[in-house]
């Protein structure tokens, strides 16, 4: 009898490493904490708690490469986690991952309410009013706390836009397409006060 030769296949395993630009900012190491491992995040994400529970995987990049990272032990102290990797038991073997971000995929995020977004999703994004002129791209989030503004670089420079329904009246993240209302004088208002600090509606992850 003729019988097939049965072989094995073998992911790559480069193929189940997320895609880096897809996944979003969590927190990042700020450095070594005491001698035993451990690392101090600076966080960027409204789930703290959740985002460094024990147990939890992140993925870094460094010069070596992507990289995944499950947490072994995690305490949240003045607001910032201190938490240890697993197979990470000296200073030594954490010195090399301060100052890399943390980021997680995007099918770990928690789902949110409508009409609310990651940071990560606004960001890209092009901005044009309902007229069709193009304003820019969004280039970061600034503030929180319900009074959130996008930081666009494009055409006319840097402009800061309140992140409010009544102004951004139609958000498209999976487009990456925002359309903008904005009231009258608003743009150059905004364009030239530059050193004002931003202020409506983005959840960090």
């Amino acid at each position: 009898m003729e019988r097939k030769n049965l072989s094995l296949r073998i992911p790559n395993p480069q193929s189940l490493i997320p895609d880096w630009d897809q996944m979003a900012l969590v927190g990042r190491i700020a450095g070594p904490h005491g001698l035993r491992g451990q690392v101090v995040i600076n966080p960027e994400t409204d789930f703290v708690e959740e985002r460094f529970a024990e147990g939890a995987t992140l993925w870094t990049r460094s010069a070596a490469g992507d990289e995944q990272l499950t947490i072994a032990s995690s305490r949240v102290q003045n607001g910032r986690p201190i938490v240890g990797f697993e197979g990470c038991a000296r200073v030594e073997d954490v010195e090399r991952l301060a100052g890399l971000e943390l980021r997680v995929p995007e099918d770990a995020l928690r789902p949110l309410q409508p009409g609310t977004y990651y940071e990560h999703q606004l960001v890209g994004c092009e901005v044009e009013t309902t007229a069709g002129d193009l304003i820019g791209a969004v280039a970061k989030v600034d503030g929180g706390g319900g009074a959130s503004r996008l930081v666009m670089n494009g055409p006319r420079g840097e402009i800061l836009i309140p992140l409010a329904v009544d102004i951004c009246v139609e958000i498209d993240v999976a487009n990456k397409k925002i359309r903008i209302n904005p009231p009258e004088g608003l743009l150059e208002l905004n364009e030239t006060k530059r050193s004002r600090r931003p202020a409506a509606g983005s959840r960090q992850e």
